[in-house]
């Protein structure tokens, strides 16, 4: 039985053991399986794989993201540049990191990308955020990082102001904040700022509808959640897992 999961800690708000789980009963794939482990130390990843000899591929998930990249023998171009790795093969024994939230982030966000999104605030600094910023930087649209303090390239909320809030019409939240059992969170943001030129992308899928997302909608924002990039990065894991030879990215 071929073995697939993913790692993170806490999974309580994971849905991806479901998307696998009915993906397989949908395509009539009967020699795989996907498991969620919740491993509460990144130094139980290497048991993980010595104890799973069935073990093919992995999800990885909060807060491992950055945590992954030492174990890895073959990081892609893409995990080397923006740090983050959310999707491991194993193969011939060695360990190839990939990260399909970059291709997931992207082919949920085109479709709702107007000519004057040319400006993005982006919510959080982690691992998501950095595959956040590829993006950014692919498609040529300006951005700044908003987190709890001030640091290199980022300002605090408390820093956000109308101008800022105007001019950066795109808002992509890439925190945990506001996701579930804590759905009565959301980012500090100034929102009555907000406007029916801004899009709001929250990559939190639980709850679909975050408060962010939720006062975004109340001043006409468009809104979205990240359960469409769940679903493109799944399928990207599953070519990388399947393909005949580790693919480049």
């Amino acid at each position: 039985m071929r073995q697939f999961g993913l790692i993170g800690y806490p999974l309580s708000h994971s849905f991806s053991q479901g998307f696998f789980s009915e993906k397989f009963k949908f395509e009539n794939i009967l020699d795989a399986q996907y498991l969620n482990y919740p491993i509460p130390s990144i130094n139980d990843f290497a048991q993980l794989w010595e104890t799973n000899n069935n073990l093919i591929g992995l999800n990885v998930t909060i807060p491992y993201k950055k945590e992954v990249i030492p174990f890895l023998q073959y990081p892609s171009t893409v995990v080397q540049s923006i740090g983050a790795c959310n999707c491991i093969r194993k193969y011939n024994g060695a360990l190839y990191g990939y990260n399909t939230d970059v291709i997931g982030f992207e082919k949920s966000l085109l479709p709702f990308l107007k000519v004057h999104h040319t400006h993005a605030l982006i919510l959080g600094t982690g691992g998501a955020a950095a595959a956040v910023e590829w993006v950014m930087k692919k498609l040529n649209i300006q951005y700044q990082f908003v987190s709890r303090s001030n640091g290199i390239n980022c300002i605090s909320y408390e820093a956000l102001n109308k101008d800022i809030i105007s001019t950066h019409t795109l808002i992509i939240n890439t925190s945990p904040v506001g996701m579930y059992p804590n759905v009565n969170e959301a980012p500090a943001l100034p929102y009555d700022d907000i406007t029916k030129q801004h899009h709001l992308y929250d990559l939190i899928y639980n709850p679909s509808e975050t408060l962010f997302l939720r006062k975004g909608k109340a001043k006409g924002a468009t809104i979205q959640n990240g359960l469409d990039m769940l679903h493109i990065q799944a399928e990207e894991s599953w070519k990388i897992w399947t393909a005949d030879k580790p693919l480049e990215q």
